[in-house]
């Protein structure tokens, strides 16, 4: 499989395929294809990987297409201004992303449900106590809010994150949060009353518009009408 990234504010990803060759994606990624691209919908493992995946944001069932009597073309679009980041996967390789972060893969890779270990980090950390694993074998894609910032953490090196901004990290990264210093801090100073630690060794990525962050922008304006 080929693939190509083009646009900027709302990116897609166009792969394309050898005969026989699959990508498997989430309900309504598709935004064009070449004829011979023939879909199926499947629980790709059952019906307890298929609720594992609901629980970490995506649907019950994945589209699976396959180029059929031939090479093929099959293009995923972003959901939200954005950035498409793709992955390559390999075995004692896992990636962790946020919830929804999944766009389309190769079918060697697979989408599990990730729980965070420590119960702070799920409830208050910002990213949630569910979260997606990707292992196997593969490309993936996903689909991050905003622009994104790339850091490599040392071995016990840390970063402070905002809420919501970590969009994916390596499997051997820890994450845990800690509550804003200082009550008037907490109460006044606008950030929130928690914030998200990342601990090394590993590869972090960032996002710089988070979804919840916009949902929370406009609210006002959606319930006043102005």
């Amino acid at each position: 499989m080929k693939y190509e990234l083009q646009g900027e504010t709302l990116p897609v990803v166009i792969c394309h395929l050898e005969n026989g060759e699959t990508m498997i994606t989430e309900k309504g990624s598709m935004a064009w294809m070449s004829p011979n691209m023939r879909m199926e919908t499947s629980t790709n493992g059952g019906l307890g990987k298929a609720f594992g995946r609901m629980f970490s944001g995506e649907s019950l069932f994945q589209n699976n297409y396959t180029a059929m009597g031939g090479p093929g073309m099959i293009a995923f679009a972003s959901s939200f201004p954005g950035t498409i980041i793709p992955f390559r996967i390999e075995p004692g390789q896992e990636m962790i992303f946020q919830k929804s972060a999944f766009l389309a893969s190769e079918a060697g890779v697979r989408l599990s449900i990730h729980f965070q270990k420590k119960l702070g980090s799920g409830l208050f950390g910002g990213e949630g106590f569910i979260m997606q694993r990707v292992s196997g074998q593969g490309m993936v894609f996903a689909e991050f809010d905003g622009h994104v910032v790339e850091y490599d953490l040392a071995p016990g090196q840390q970063i402070v994150v905002d809420t919501g901004y970590l969009a994916a990290m390596t499997a051997s990264c820890q994450m845990d949060i800690q509550t804003v210093p200082g009550v008037k801090n907490m109460l006044f100073g606008g950030e929130g009353l928690f914030n998200t630690i990342i601990t090394g060794p590993g590869h972090i990525w960032l996002q710089t518009m988070p979804l919840n962050n916009i949902a929370g922008v406009l609210a006002p304006y959606l319930v006043t009408g102005k």
